[in-house]
């Protein structure tokens, strides 16, 4: 064998194995649970931040990234209450979630577990999510609001999300806060 067929055997095998850990990596990625961290410090003492965040009126402001409405938001906002939440895309697609509230602590702490649903509320499983990976059927959203000087911090922690979609998840949870921060903008010019 020549020295040229060996190079070229050599980065076939190179090729190959670099084109089989990606392959792994991203099966990996699209299987495993992760958990998602984003945080915000919004300029507003957290009764304002709670009331736009549990407010079904004020949720359709910002619930969802930056060009999608949420034209139906209902909220049954209690230890044991139900919520069905609507997202319209640019496009007109519609994407439902649905869940129940664990706990409540005003002004402090909501844990709530959130599904993918149909626009009736009934949950649909995991497996027939509407974005990619392999999706529990429910994840668990603790939100937790710290008030230090006038100023509220905002942490979002989704549980079980699948670890493909976090940067997607970070993207989103930032364009929501940024509508967030302009409706209590608005809200503080009124």
């Amino acid at each position: 064998m020549t020295m040229f067929h060996q190079r070229i055997g050599l980065r076939f095998r190179i090729l190959v194995g670099v084109a089989l850990t990606v392959a792994l990596l991203f099966w990996l990625a699209w299987r495993l649970p992760a958990t998602a961290r984003m945080q915000r410090t919004f300029g507003a003492p957290s009764t304002r931040v709670w009331a736009v965040w549990t407010d079904a009126d004020l949720m359709k402001n910002w619930w969802g990234p930056r060009n999608f409405t949420a034209p139906f938001i209902k909220n049954d906002f209690r230890v044991g209450g139900t919520y069905l939440w609507s997202m319209k895309s640019s496009k007109g697609e519609m994407f439902w979630n649905t869940g129940v509230f664990k706990e409540i602590t005003p002004n402090r702490r909501i844990i709530s577990t959130i599904s993918f649903s149909d626009a009736n509320g009934r949950a649909i499983p995991g497996s027939q999510a509407p974005v990619p990976g392999r999706w529990p059927d429910e994840i668990t959203v603790v939100v937790e609001f710290t008030e230090l000087n006038g100023k509220t911090s905002v942490a979002v922690t989704e549980v079980g999300i699948p670890f493909i979609v976090m940067p997607l998840s970070k993207i989103a949870w930032a364009e929501q806060f940024d509508k967030i921060q302009a409706l209590l903008a608005q809200k503080e010019s009124q």
